[in-house]
C-alpha cells in the first residue's frame, strides 16, 4: 500500500482493502477437490446495496463552547453520522469560525450543511441526504441578520 493511500484511508477518502488469507488444508489422496462454487466477481462496481448496511445510524447533538471543539465535531463526520450544531453559546466571532471549518470538512468528505434555525446548522456526510428547506421567520431579529 502506497503512501498516498495509507493518507487518503487516514481522511476517510478511501476504503481500506481486506486482504483475506486462508489456511490450506493438506488434500487427502482419494479426494480429489472439486470447487463447489463459483468465485465472486469484483463487487466493487455492483449497485447493489445492502437493506441492512447501516444499522446503527446516529444523529450527534452538539453544541460548542469553543473553536478547539469543531475538530471533535469533524470526527463525527468522518465516522459518517449526522451532526445537529448549536451555535448560540459561543461569540459570533467563533461561530464563523465554526462554520468555516465544518464547511471545509464537509466540502471534502462531498457531505452537506444546511442551517435550520438561528444559529442551528445540519452537517451530513455523503451518506445522508438533506431534501427540503426550513424558512426562516425571524428575519427581522438583529442576531440572525448578524449571523447571516
Amino acid at each position: 500500500m502506497g503512501v498516498m493511500n495509507r493518507f487518503m484511508n487516514f481522511l476517510g477518502l478511501q476504503e481500506e482493502e481486506e486482504i483475506v488469507e486462508r489456511e490450506k488444508f493438506p488434500a487427502q489422496e482419494d479426494e480429489i477437490e472439486t470447487p463447489s462454487f463459483e468465485p465472486r466477481k469484483n463487487q466493487r462496481g455492483s449497485n447493489v446495496v445492502s437493506i441492512h448496511s447501516q444499522k446503527n445510524v446516529k444523529v450527534i447533538l452538539y453544541e460548542p463552547r469553543s473553536y478547539d471543539e469543531a475538530q471533535e465535531i469533524a470526527d463525527h463526520l468522518r465516522s459518517h453520522r449526522s451532526v445537529v450544531v448549536n451555535l448560540q453559546r459561543v461569540r459570533n466571532d467563533q461561530a464563523l469560525r465554526i462554520i468555516d471549518f465544518l464547511s471545509g470538512t464537509i466540502y471534502a468528505l462531498s457531505g452537506s450543511i444546511s442551517k435550520i434555525g438561528s444559529n442551528i446548522f445540519l452537517c451530513t456526510p455523503d451518506t445522508v441526504e438533506i431534501q427540503g428547506s426550513i424558512t426562516e421567520m425571524l428575519a427581522e431579529d438583529s442576531d440572525y441578520n448578524r449571523m447571516r
